[in-house]
């Protein structure tokens, strides 16, 4: 069987609206379950995606800070 986890976390939240997509982000980095980080770091490959050069800036100064 060929399961594709990025292309099944893509189907689960595909057509979700911005309250689902909030709900289920902060759902996963509530609960702190390991199960939680592919489906987040799927979520980040599209916003990164999607981002223009200035929003990935914007997010790395946020890591950078966050790592501090």
């Amino acid at each position: 069987m060929d399961l594709n986890l990025r292309n099944a976390i893509i189907h689960n939240v595909s057509g979700n609206s911005q309250d689902e997509l909030r709900e289920t982000i902060v759902d996963a980095i509530q609960n702190g379950e390991e199960k939680m980080l592919p489906g987040l770091g799927v979520l980040f490959e599209i916003i990164w995606k999607n981002a223009s050069e200035d929003e990935k800036e914007e997010m790395l100064q946020t890591l950078e800070s966050g790592l501090k």
